[in-house]
């Protein structure tokens, strides 16, 4: 039997639930990973983001794609950004965004995601690590697959 999804993934955008989104304009720092869906951190200055490196970062939200002026938007979603460009942040609890499944990772819709090395997620675990969002599809994502899109639901 196929695996249905209760939920689409958006075309060329990675946000599917609005509701509660917050949205600031931000400069990047760095484009090591800056993909639209990663997590992100302060930079060097109030107004800088880089890509969130270590589960210990203290992430301020998400890389967003549709919310940022197309002046310095990526051609996809699957494009980086570049130094300098004012990208959208978003957070807001209960947005549905496509975000990254980190290599090595396999999790079931419901389960526990937390701030993986490159922005993206891995499976956490309740009251040992910090959880950003859950997930909203069952996946998996292999050294053969590589990294893959992942809906979840934001915490942050």
């Amino acid at each position: 039997m196929a695996t249905q999804r209760s939920m689409i993934h958006p075309t060329n955008a990675i946000v599917l639930d609005s509701q509660n989104l917050h949205t600031q304009q931000m400069k990047i720092e760095t484009v090591d990973n800056c993909y639209p869906g990663r997590l992100v951190k302060k930079g060097t200055n109030d107004d800088d983001v880089q890509v969130c490196t270590a589960a210990t970062d203290a992430v301020i939200g998400w890389l967003g794609y549709e919310q940022t002026s197309k002046k310095y938007r990526p051609a996809t979603v699957d494009t980086i950004y570049v130094v300098n460009d004012k990208a959208a942040v978003i957070n807001g609890p209960g947005i549905v965004l496509v975000a990254t499944l980190e290599i090595g990772a396999s999790v079931s819709k419901g389960s526990r995601l937390k701030m993986g090395a490159i922005g993206g997620l891995s499976g956490g675990t309740d009251g040992t690590d910090h959880i950003v969002a859950i997930a909203e599809e069952t996946m998996a994502a292999t050294q053969a697959t590589g990294a893959k899109d992942i809906l979840v639901r934001s915490l942050i």
